[in-house]
């Protein structure tokens, strides 16, 4: 357990002005450990830029949590914690300080990796390429991902994360899923906090009844096989959640039968889960938090490898969960049952590893 102390002061890192699942998910932590917990949490944001008039982004204001952009030297102490992300710039906060008690939590495995990409050494010119030909002609000019799998296996090879010295120089280690738990084995404490989805999301009603012969598909996610599915199944209509507001991404979501996801699923993923809740059939690959029944609770049969060679059989299971929907979304009943109780095991776990101790 972490001990907090009646004058414990709970610091949560995170980068300024900056929405995206992981600081959702920091600002969502500060915000339980003080409604929940009555904890002294607040945001400490780096790397603000001055041009912005504040470094909470509009999305976060929801959360009302109290913030600084500095943490002051009298609170550098052994009764206050530090709690940062897995990236390179949130573990660069860990090196300011001395004596306060450091915390990571890893809401990725990926991005741990790929956050220590050398601008210069590290596929330089393919990025630089296809981010010029983006200006240029408003697509990449390469075939290359910089979150490929071929990209990812390469910086695990080439990084060790047990000689990190600022990954190691922290105490204690949360996990927002399985997958990271597991992976980052050597790492100790570690404690397994996931998340959850937002409680008026779990209370959306789909008219099941309206549901379309479609497949939803991110296509920031795994499109490199996703596009090889697409060309195979001409006959399917595939649509990608790209260009949509929050709200066209939910109705896209409510009018589809499946959504795939051939992503490497660096944590456990929120897409899948919301499609779910949202009344589609789910299909993934086996990357990452994806091959944990832990983290994607969904039956076998709906999980395949992304291999060229299971692509007749993917699209066969897309046409399965079309022409049989009533049947095939009771596949799915127990990922919806853990999905919505999320919010609850999320609240018991936080009050087991952060515990009340007077002193």
């Amino acid at each position: 357990m972490i001990e907090i102390y009646p004058e414990t002061k709970v610091y949560i890192a995170c980068p300024a002005n900056v929405a995206t699942g992981g600081p959702e998910l920091l600002h969502q932590l500060c915000y339980h450990l003080r409604e929940n917990l009555k904890v002294n949490a607040v945001m400490y944001y780096y790397n603000h830029n001055q041009k912005d008039n504040s470094p909470v982004h509009v999305e976060y204001i929801q959360y009302n949590n109290q913030y600084v952009l500095e943490i002051d030297n009298k609170d550098d102490d052994r009764k206050n914690i530090l709690i940062v992300p897995e990236v390179k710039n949130g573990l660069l906060q860990l090196a300011k300080f001395r004596s306060i008690r450091k915390g990571v939590w890893f809401l990725s495995v990926d991005f741990y990796y790929l956050s220590r990409l050398s601008k210069k050494k590290d596929y330089f010119l393919k990025r630089a390429i296809n981010k010029i030909s983006k200006i240029l002609i408003k697509k990449p000019l390469l075939d290359f991902d910089i979150t490929s799998p071929a990209v990812i296996d390469r910086m695990m090879k080439k990084v060790d994360y047990t000689k990190d010295a600022l990954l190691c120089s922290a105490e204690f280690y949360l996990f927002q899923s399985w997958y990271a738990f597991k992976h980052f084995d050597k790492l100790n404490p570690k404690y397994y906090l996931s998340d959850y989805l937002n409680t008026a999301f779990l209370e959306m009603n789909t008219d099941l009844s309206s549901k379309e012969n479609i497949v939803v598909y991110n296509p920031k996610k795994g499109y490199s096989f996703t596009r090889k599915i697409i060309s195979f199944a001409r006959d399917i209509k595939f649509i990608p959640l790209e260009n949509m507001s929050r709200d066209m991404v939910i109705k896209t979501l409510q009018r589809a039968k499946v959504y795939i996801d051939f992503g490497n699923h660096p944590g456990k993923d929120r897409l899948p889960r919301e499609a779910a809740i949202l009344g589609c059939c789910v299909v993934t690959g086996k990357r990452g938090s994806a091959a944990f029944f832990e983290d994607a609770p969904i039956p076998d049969e709906y999980k395949f490898d992304d291999t060229e060679e299971n692509i007749p059989a993917i699209v066969d299971k897309i046409k399965d969960c079309f022409k049989n929907f009533e049947e095939r979304y009771k596949d799915f009943e127990y990922y919806r049952d853990i999905i919505k109780s999320e919010p609850k095991k999320f609240l018991e776990d936080l009050k087991k590893i952060f515990v009340k101790v007077e002193k």
